[in-house]
């Protein structure tokens, strides 16, 4: 089921995430042109810190779609009762042929007499992986991440302070090195859609610098992971 107005329309109509703790969660939205001309949309979300929206804003030719991810950051615990109570909204408005996708201008969305801005709220549905979503479940589930929890306490509790510092420190360069792969990434993202609307000869030996860099981090990251010390007594 998808809904919209008169310039786009949106498939689905609710963000559905699999919810798993400690992982991230995807959710992909269609998004349609439905006129003649070239619209211009954006995301915004209640909860901007969960969310990751990939692209946030772009231009949709006429009759054309735009597909977007949206990631669910990794949760650390169950919401009660599996219920979300984030929105998003997608705002649109038609521009000009020759309005560049990739510097839209700020004031596009403002809202201006004569100027028609359409917007679409969708909610987020929360479900559990293999039928898991009866309350049961979910309590079975809860039930497993306190234990864990408390196990992960009592193995702080017998570790020493310099191994403690180390596991903190380790996790801080893990977190670090995460958030330069997804800069990165998005980086691609933007030279891959220049490549393809302006045909940038350059871009072959960018993209291979940028992918190169890449992957030593990814190596890096598992190296790390994999030869953190454990923090028994």
């Amino acid at each position: 089921m998808g809904g919209g107005g008169t310039l786009i329309s949106v498939y689905p109509e609710e963000l559905t995430f699999l919810f798993e703790l400690d992982k991230p969660c995807y959710c992909n939205l269609k998004v349609v042109n439905n006129s003649e001309h070239h619209v211009a949309f954006k995301v915004k979300t209640t909860s901007p810190r969960k969310y990751f929206v990939r692209p946030n804003a772009s231009i949709v030719q006429p009759w054309d779609s735009c597909t977007i991810t949206i990631t669910l950051q990794a949760q650390k615990e169950y919401p009660p009762d599996m219920q979300c109570k984030d929105k998003f909204l997608i705002q649109s408005t038609k521009v000009a042929a020759s309005t560049d996708m990739d510097e839209i201008p700020p004031d596009t969305f403002n809202k201006e007499p004569e100027k028609v801005i359409e917007e679409m709220k969708l909610r987020v549905v929360y479900t559990l992986p293999s039928g898991g979503s009866d309350d049961s479940s979910a309590s079975s589930l809860g039930s497993r991440s306190f234990k864990a929890a408390s196990d992960d306490l009592t193995m702080l509790k017998n570790a020493s302070i310099e191994e403690i510092q180390t596991i903190q420190r380790l996790k801080d360069e893990r977190d670090s090195m995460l958030q330069q792969n997804q800069q990165m990434q998005r980086e691609l993202d933007v030279l891959r859609r220049r490549r393809s609307r302006k045909g940038d000869t350059g871009f072959s030996l960018t993209f291979a610098a940028f992918a190169g860099l890449i992957g030593v981090l990814v190596g890096l990251l598992m190296s790390l992971i994999f030869s953190s010390p454990s923090a028994t007594a």
